[in-house]
């Protein structure tokens, strides 16, 4: 495990870069993607495994596991873009804003694949909000 640098400054909407989700919020290393697996805790959404543990870091990061699940990979990556935006737009900014710096890894389950964006999301931010008042 590497030590992991603070997350840039929010860019403003317009600004190049201001869409992505940047590199220090995010898990990338297996090694990483695999302690967050074994040490952390896990509550289920209708569709997604939720794995979280306290981050090395003093900011939150997010990863994303997409299996396969017998579906295509055109099927995955559109699962992982929803996660991913999801992540990036509503669970770290709660986590940033209720002083919370965990590592969030989202598994997405069969049911993922055949679930609309706002089944996810609904189901994603009811984590987080269960999770940052339980931290407050």
């Amino acid at each position: 495990m590497g030590t992991a640098s603070p997350p840039a400054q929010p860019r403003r909407p317009g600004e190049p870069g201001a869409l992505k989700l940047s590199r220090s919020d995010r898990i990338r290393a297996g090694g990483d993607i695999r302690a967050v697996m074994k040490r952390g805790k896990r509550r289920r959404t209708e569709q997604v495994d939720v794995f979280f543990a306290a981050s090395p870091g003093s900011f939150p990061r997010l990863g994303v596991v997409v299996p396969k699940h017998r579906h295509t990979i055109v099927e995955r990556n559109l699962v992982r873009r929803r996660l991913r935006e999801i992540g990036r737009v509503e669970l770290l900014p709660r986590l940033r804003s209720a002083g919370r710096s965990l590592d969030v890894l989202l598994r997405a389950r069969p049911e993922a694949y055949g679930a609309p964006f706002a089944s996810l999301r609904e189901g994603l931010v009811r984590w987080a909000e269960e999770e940052t008042c339980a931290g407050s």
